[in-house]
């Protein structure tokens, strides 16, 4: 005879409480835009292992693309990359001159869709667009190299709208072309678009794409810009090649504005990390600059700006392509050529140095992504590394190898991998000239079902 079991409301709270904590790693988290959701490149998810084999891991699958500098993004089961032409060698053949949006299964990488469109490049380093595709409000918001801007259906590829900001806007094109990804702020997309005149910046109407403001009579760089909250204002902050700038994300209003000129070009590639009240920038000629946000009020005034000799007789930190991090008081990131160095937050000291992350050359570069207390980190040579930056220097838990460089991205050393990496639901997406890969970060693939679902 069976028994009615009957459950007091507090130990039926429990109960859910505890199913819910047993099932929450088994979420999906979704990396949708560049540097994931919120643009901080920190991972939530927590059933990542802790360290990874030695040696080349294997792929979950591996399909063939283009080249480009693009890293994906992964949303509702999809995984979105552009790239340039069919993965010629000759950028200069005619059948190169084409973009491509491609859409993937997340589960097995078959093709879902594809957008082309032609694309001539004048640019310098012609091996493919640049910004990671945003996805929002199952829209697919791409920007090319060269400036074509396109709003597509996430799930079927159709284009909803579209626009050549380089003729629109007359663009005084940067030497390495447009690189900022969209930024999708309420029923707008931000695009730092090097328009002439006040067109540094253009919002335009997620749902039309027509103009909604344009900001800054300055030259553009290659950062993506990102939303700070001060007192009760939303502030979309743009590093461009002249300053570092807060905006009304509504209108283009000019709330503060700190002057960070280039003494040589324009060439502030990282997106600005944020922690608390401190806002932090570096670029490859022009060094470091920490920004102090007013946290009551839209308005911001410098602390310190560190810069050395030249690109090679630096002065604190500065930054190519990889994304320096602040951790508690101190700041990580990559110099010019490679040198992985731990900073003092409050004025720019160095603590130490170490350069067995990557190798040492011109530009070198680690993508860094935080997991917790921990990093997960891809070198320019492919390698995936796991591992510990504290004070006391880079503790190293695991080195593996993730992805072959290739050489059409630059033709030297061996070849790179630049591209940014994406980190969805325990697996990592990582991009070459040649292949997209998904690649399993699980501590234990057989405990955890394929989460994600399709829209």
């Amino acid at each position: 005879m069976s028994r009615l079991v009957i459950i007091a409301p507090r130990q039926l709270f429990l109960c859910i409480v505890a199913q819910f904590l047993a099932t929450a790693s088994l979420i999906a988290e979704d990396w949708p835009q560049f540097r994931g959701s919120d643009r901080s490149a920190v991972l939530r998810e927590t059933d990542i292992a802790t360290l990874m084999p030695a040696g080349q891991l294997p792929a979950k699958w591996s399909v063939g693309i283009g080249p480009g500098y693009s890293g994906p993004t992964v949303a509702a089961g999809r995984v979105y990359v552009t790239d340039r032409g069919q993965g010629e060698r000759d950028l200069s053949a005619p059948e190169s001159e084409v973009e491509r949006v491609l859409c993937f299964d997340v589960a097995d990488g078959k093709l879902i869709w594809q957008h082309d469109y032609d694309a001539p490049y004048t640019i310098s380093y012609k091996a493919g667009p640049r910004a990671c595709v945003t996805i929002d409000s199952g829209k697919a918001l791409s920007v090319g190299a060269m400036g074509h801007f396109h709003c597509l259906n996430a799930e079927t590829g159709q284009v909803i709208w579209a626009r050549d900001l380089n003729n629109e806007l007359k663009i005084e094109m940067p030497i390495w072309g447009i690189t900022a990804a969209p930024l999708v702020y309420r029923d707008m997309v931000i695009q730092i678009a090097s328009g002439e005149g006040h067109s540094c910046v253009v919002a335009l109407d997620l749902e039309t794409g027509k103009t909604r403001w344009t900001a800054l009579d300055e030259k553009a760089g290659y950062s993506s810009p990102v939303v700070v909250r001060q007192g009760d204002q939303d502030v979309v902050v743009c590093w461009t090649g002249e300053s570092v700038s807060g905006l009304d994300p509504l209108d283009g209003h000019l709330f503060w504005s700190i002057p960070m000129q280039s003494r040589n070009m324009p060439i502030g590639v990282p997106t600005p990390v944020i922690q608390d009240d401190l806002l932090f920038v570096s670029s490859f000629y022009d060094g470091s600059m920490l920004i102090r946000l007013d946290l009551t009020m839209p308005s911001a005034e410098k602390v310190w700006h560190r810069v050395g000799e030249d690109e090679q007789k630096t002065d604190a930190l500065h930054c190519m392509i990889s994304n320096p991090i602040i951790k508690g008081q101190y700041i990580y990131g990559v110099d010019s050529y490679g040198e992985l160095r731990c900073l003092k937050l409050d004025d720019g000291d160095r603590v130490w140095e170490d350069k067995s992350a990557v190798k040492r050359n011109r530009w070198a570069t680690i993508h860094v992504i935080q997991a917790g207390n921990r990093e997960i980190m891809v070198n320019e040579q492919g390698e995936l590394l796991f591992g510990t930056l504290s004070p006391t220097g880079l503790q190293l838990h695991s080195r593996s190898e993730l992805i072959s460089p290739t050489r059409i991205q630059l033709n030297r050393r061996d070849g790179v991998v630049w591209a940014p990496p994406a980190i969805s639901d325990g697996h990592i997406f990582v991009r070459n000239d040649y292949e997209l890969r998904c690649v399993s970060l699980l501590a234990d693939p057989r405990s955890k079902p394929d989460s994600r679902t399709k829209p």
